[in-house]
């Protein structure tokens, strides 16, 4: 069929999706959802991610959120619930990520279609901190089996996401070198490259590996008395996160902890998390292609990462003075600017082809027929033009209410109640924590001016 006679459909679709909810802005949506989460208010927080997801078909990122938000209000069994929906809508990554690259782009809406009309599929890193907090959750209610049932399938979805990402990328740069589409960022007038590719984005192994998850591997695996298993999860955190002595000191010390005979101390683990994930904003940039020939330099969305502050290593008091080392051990924002850079490739693929499509169009009907037929095209092709305008922008859903950084510190504490002292860079924050047993995994979420608490429940 010419290309005009679709071009006419293809802008009564432009019309209907540029008003839809599938072209919001989530990074505006998610703003009032974070201010209500740092104020401590945790309900009106729900309340507001709700009323954007007004469909009964809630999607797999409302879920991912709803679960950190109740998980805040230490509603555990919910947030598991709300979690354990999210896990059913992601998609195991497929051998192949080529297929779904070109079906997007076939048919007449292919010529207004953007990444926003995507279903939302989690990033990598995503997938695996759902797992991490899976564990996290069950380890805050004392069911310590389930966490170890969580952990290890972070560790086999580690595997598979290996397997399938290294076939993927490779396909994707086969088809955009017989494309002729760009693959450097720089090639990209005005992107700041810098943002995502800088040396502490590339000390990064990958975007989804972290040294939070196997060190909690480790520290679970230990507290059920699987040394031979614990070892390997202390040793790839050190590995992952080099020259750490908080992280050196837990697999070092590992056969004596075991050997030592119960004293009525507990391990505990304090795990401290500060800020938000990085927002994603669109932002427009000039993508040179060749159509019939010609250099042409369309404008075209693409994410841009949010610059945001170094973190503040944060110090932690026990009691009447017993200061406690804290070390990093995983940077969420770190790890959603490498998988940005990671897709970064593919995204600028599809765009080319987008865009493309829509130039060939574009110029056929401009420079097709005679008479009232061409009056009939050149007004087409002014329509498609103004269309794809209005839904021009890049897809900016993000899982936001992750940490952006992660912290640990470990001690044994006598069981029973402790105050503990923060000092941030908001100021000092105090929590009275209560532990028990042989191990235990305390968690402080810093948000703005709100420390959250996540300590055991029984």
């Amino acid at each position: 069929m010419p290309l005009w006679r679709t071009s006419l459909p293809a802008f009564g679709l432009v019309l209907c999706l540029s008003g839809c909810a599938t072209i919001r802005s989530y990074d505006k949506e998610l703003h009032t959802t974070l201010d209500f989460t740092t104020s401590g208010y945790v309900d009106g927080a729900i309340r507001t991610l709700e009323s954007n997801n007004s469909l009964s078909d809630k999607d797999l990122l409302f879920y991912l959120e709803l679960g950190m938000l109740q998980r805040l209000g230490n509603r555990y069994l919910e947030s598991q619930k709300s979690w354990m929906r999210a896990n059913s809508r992601i998609q195991i990554p497929e051998q192949s990520a080529l297929p779904k690259v070109l079906n997007l782009l076939r048919g007449a809406s292919s010529y207004v279609i953007n990444d926003k009309l995507r279903s939302y599929e989690a990033h990598d890193y995503e997938k695996v901190m759902l797992l991490n907090y899976f564990a996290l959750n069950y380890l805050a209610i004392g069911d310590y089996e389930s966490a170890r049932v969580a952990i290890k399938q972070t560790h086999e979805l580690e595997a598979v996401i290996r397997e399938a990402r290294a076939k993927a990328v490779a396909e994707v740069e086969a088809e955009a070198k017989k494309r002729g589409a760009p693959v450097n960022l720089k090639e990209l007038d005005g992107y700041p490259v810098e943002i995502i590719d800088n040396p502490a984005v590339n000390a990064l192994k990958n975007s989804y590996q972290s040294a939070l998850s196997h060190y909690l591997a480790g520290f679970i695996y230990e507290s059920l008395g699987e040394t031979s298993l614990a070892a390997p999860g202390y040793r790839l955190a050190n590995e992952l996160q080099p020259n750490t002595p908080l992280l050196e000191s837990a697999l070092s010390g590992l056969n004596q902890r075991a050997a030592a005979p119960g004293d009525g101390l507990t391990d505990v683990l304090f795990v401290l998390a500060s800020g938000s994930a990085p927002a994603l904003k669109s932002r427009q940039f000039r993508l040179p292609i060749r159509v019939q020939g010609r250099l042409m330099l369309p404008s075209v969305s693409f994410p841009v990462m949010a610059v945001t502050s170094k973190p503040t290593p944060l110090r932690l008091t026990v009691g009447d003075g017993v200061s406690l080392s804290v070390a990093p051990i995983t940077s969420v924002d770190l790890m959603a600017r490498r998988q940005l850079k990671d897709n970064l490739p593919g995204l600028i693929l599809r765009a080319t082809i987008r865009s493309t499509t829509m130039a060939v169009a574009q110029y056929q009907l401009q420079h097709g027929g005679d008479g009232q037929n061409a009056a009939v095209k050149q007004t087409a092709a002014i329509a498609l033009m103004a269309g794809s305008a209005l839904i021009e922008s890049a897809d900016e859903r993000i899982w936001r209410t992750l940490p952006a950084e992660i912290f640990i510190a470990r001690t044994r504490l006598p069981a029973g109640a402790h105050l503990v002292t923060l000092q941030t860079p908001e100021g000092v924050r105090r929590a009275q924590v209560k532990v028990s047993g042989r191990y235990a995994v305390v968690e402080f979420r810093l948000l703005g001016q709100q420390l959250f608490v996540q300590s055991p429940s029984k």
